[in-house]
């Protein structure tokens, strides 16, 4: 089984949403069959590559009320957070882009598989909402990839141009035409979408569900009659 996750690495909510899928697949019998992709999703490709204002003057700025009014909103989702184990410091995260930390996403799993570009999207969200690092600087970009087990040179080529540019927007491309207009948003087999950071039992259920789809059992009738089995036929 194999679910795709449209999400940014500076989504307060795919952070959340990764940990609930994390309870989910704790508690789903098959979680050792399932994979999990990472897909690339902007959520302000605006956003500068050298951040000049924090999240929450951003927000202060786009809704009016300034720093103070910014925070008020993150306190919500940073409660949220907290709920799920997560000791966000969103209020001094910075808004920048996030087109090389999606690019690097695409060299680790290229390189390494769902296992290493699942180990690289968790230390990038963490440094982002936890630690309130730039994920745009190439240089703490780098670092954070090499710590998780990324070829030191081929994360330095791709940093230093544009590869994965492409698979980035064709990512992009692809959530607007599975109807995905916000992140974070599941794909389950080509067959199922969750759209939201949905609590564990919703995300337990579309799991079963799915894998009931791969695995179809049997309806039998007419039980109980006589029939020859692995030590013989009762006669």
């Amino acid at each position: 089984m194999r679910i795709e996750i449209w999400s940014d690495v500076v989504c307060p909510w795919c952070y959340i949403g990764k940990r609930r899928l994390e309870n989910a697949l704790a508690a789903f019998e098959h979680a050792g069959e399932v994979e999990v992709v990472w897909r690339s999703f902007q959520l302000d490709p605006s956003a500068p590559a050298v951040p000049v204002e924090t999240v929450a003057e951003s927000l202060g700025r786009k809704y009016g009320g300034g720093a103070e009014a910014g925070r008020a909103m993150i306190d919500r989702v940073e409660a949220v957070a907290a709920e799920e184990g997560l000791l966000f410091r969103h209020h001094a995260s910075l808004r920048v882009s996030t087109v090389d930390a999606h690019r690097i996403l695409h060299l680790a799993l290229d390189s390494g598989g769902p296992v290493l570009q699942g180990r690289l999207k968790e230390a990038l969200l963490a440094a982002y909402f936890v630690e309130t690092e730039n994920v745009a600087d190439r240089a703490t970009l780098t670092r954070i990839a090499t710590d998780v087990g990324l070829d030191p040179t081929r994360v330095a080529e791709v940093m230093a141009g544009t590869e994965y540019a492409e698979a980035v927007e064709a990512d992009i491309r692809e959530a607007s035409a599975l109807g995905a207009n916000g992140v974070p948003f599941y794909v389950i087999d080509r067959k199922y979408g969750v759209s939201g950071a949905q609590p564990a039992e919703t995300f337990v259920q579309v799991l079963e569900r799915a894998w009931t789809d791969l695995h179809p059992q049997l309806d039998l009738v007419g039980g109980g009659a006589e029939a020859c089995g692995p030590d013989g036929c009762a006669v």
